[in-house]
């Protein structure tokens, strides 16, 4: 999967993620772990297939990684989580979008002022940046939830065929 392709799958898991934790609901380890593992995963993947990447690369990758995963935490801090039917939910918020937007401006910015200082533009993959912020925000979710003494929720069962 390439170029335009792999975007889309992307920005479909993005907005699938978005839309669920807009309207609530429930907060289990997995949906904490699984979006920032399969973007981080194709991220570095992707990173380490690019052949332009140099150590000033690395220099921005690394300090830009870090500004999204705080990022995707301070987000993580206005979703709302509270019990329901005994587990674990969450709900993005108002605030939350807020955060988003100015998150999204700040690493916009930070981008560009990579890119003016030589960083080559193929050394900073959307999913990876997307992902280092959703590990921020999971991370954080993931530790407010564990102190709230409420369970999170048990994985969705699959319907059988």
């Amino acid at each position: 999967m390439h170029g335009w392709s792999l975007a889309a799958l992307i920005a479909v898991v993005v907005v699938v993620v978005v839309v669920r934790r807009l309207r609530g609901e429930p907060l289990n380890a997995r949906d904490l772990a699984a979006p920032p593992v399969v973007l981080l995963t194709i991220g570095a993947v992707t990173l380490a297939k690019t052949d332009t990447v140099t150590a000033a690369d690395y220099a921005w990758v690394v300090p830009g990684a870090l500004l999204g995963a705080g990022l995707g935490a301070l987000r993580a801090s206005t979703v709302r989580i509270f019990e329901r039917d005994g587990v674990l939910w969450q709900r993005y918020t108002g605030r939350t979008f807020l955060v988003l937007a100015g998150s999204l401006a700040v690493m916009a910015a930070y981008g560009f002022l990579a890119e003016r200082a030589g960083m080559h533009p193929e050394a900073r993959p959307t999913q990876l940046t997307v992902g280092v912020s959703f590990l921020g925000e999971s991370l954080v979710l993931g530790l407010r939830g564990l102190r709230s003494g409420i369970p999170f929720a048990p994985e969705r069962q699959r319907q059988a065929r």
